[in-house]
């Protein structure tokens, strides 16, 4: 079976949910009744199957439907899962005019479905799963990777002072902060000892390259981490901010051009697709598209930043892989990303070596 197949199967669709997944839905009709502007009951909740992190569900309602993101139950990692700062980030971007899901409430009580969550628009469009994009246009292809590009120069443009996102995160040293927290998680989730994580832990650090500017930085930013609209290449909401700060644009400039040293399989890569006869543009003129956007004249060395992004994928899949082993992970599909451990960091080391180290 294919990796394609594989991915519509595991993540698309919502299913009834069970055991710990099941949320006391007539304490949350009262608490959506009293918070959530036009909302009229009664409700039923679906679980959407994609997602690693942070469970989510589909709210059908009277009013319409809506998106539900709760913590997880069980032990979390410390500064991880925080739906608070998902809900911040949206809802501020939302007002700012770029294409963030409209946000309706977020609640910190726990006596209501017993954890944090917020509730949020649900866009209708449609998910992008497989960057090859079967069935498409190649003008189709183009114009979609341009839209993909063009809405990541509009969020790094956004003022985030203007659009008061200020104390969203600290905004220098970026790649530091991040090669550090991730290597803390890495190790607070580490299941065995891995030579070549070390090696990385230790060169990183070392050679951070310089931050020039400081933007909203998504963490997660590809192509299936948008809804789409169903009729035009044009991005109606990104969704997924669990892993947003204030930071270096180029972690999210250099984690979509991953898709150009990532096999397809089914899903965001591009590397090994004849791009030329889809009409998915080139690696270069991607990085014309967006330096234009956001008014830099060049990029600096991708090798490192690839080696770092390898790198930070294999800390967040470590996570995941302890929570398998603990059984509070939440999706099925979380067995097979905890095996991807090993490979991600023989390519993170690949891109390192590249770099000089």
């Amino acid at each position: 079976m294919s990796e394609a197949i594989n991915a519509n199967e595991a993540f698309v669709g919502t299913v009834e949910p069970e055991g710990a997944d099941r949320l006391d839905e007539s304490k949350l009709a009262e608490w959506m009744s009293a918070n959530v502007i036009g909302f009229e009951g009664p409700l039923h909740l679906t679980k959407f199957k994609g997602g690693q992190s942070n469970p989510t569900y589909k709210v059908d309602a009277k009013s319409g439907n809506y998106v539900l993101r709760r913590k997880p139950f069980g032990p979390l990692l410390p500064s991880a899962h925080a739906v608070d700062r998902e809900y911040k980030v949206q809802n501020a971007l939302n007002k700012a005019g770029f294409p963030a899901a409209r946000q309706y409430g977020l609640c910190t009580d726990e006596s209501v479905v017993g954890s944090w969550f917020y509730i949020m628009d649900m866009v209708d469009g449609q998910t992008i799963w497989d960057g090859a994009m079967p069935g498409a246009a190649p003008e189709d292809r183009r114009q979609t990777y341009f839209a993909m590009i063009d809405t990541l120069a509009q969020l790094h443009n956004t003022d985030v002072e203007a659009a008061g996102l200020a104390d969203y995160g600290k905004p220098g040293n970026y790649f530091g902060r991040q090669v550090d927290r991730w290597t803390k998680q890495y190790k607070l989730s580490e299941t065995e000892h891995m030579p070549d994580m070390e090696r990385l832990i230790e060169w990183l650090p070392a050679t951070l390259p310089e931050q020039t500017r400081t933007s909203v930085v998504h963490g997660d930013y590809r192509i299936d981490n948008m809804i789409w609209a169903k009729d035009e290449p044009k991005v109606l909401a990104v969704l997924d901010w669990e892993l947003s700060t204030l930071g270096d644009p180029l972690g999210d400039f250099s984690y979509v051009a991953m898709a150009y040293v990532t096999e397809n399989g089914g899903r965001s890569g591009v590397q090994d697709l004849d791009r030329k006869a889809l009409g998915i543009p080139e690696l270069d003129e991607v990085v014309e598209r967006y330096c234009a956007a956001t008014g830099r004249s060049s990029l600096p060395d991708m090798n490192w930043l690839f080696a770092y992004n390898f790198f930070r994928l294999a800390g967040i899949l470590q996570g995941i892989k302890k929570r398998v082993l603990d059984g509070t992970a939440s999706s099925a599909h979380a067995k097979a990303q905890s095996d991807r451990v090993q490979p991600l960091i023989d390519r993170a080391v690949e891109f390192a070596e590249k770099a000089g180290m």
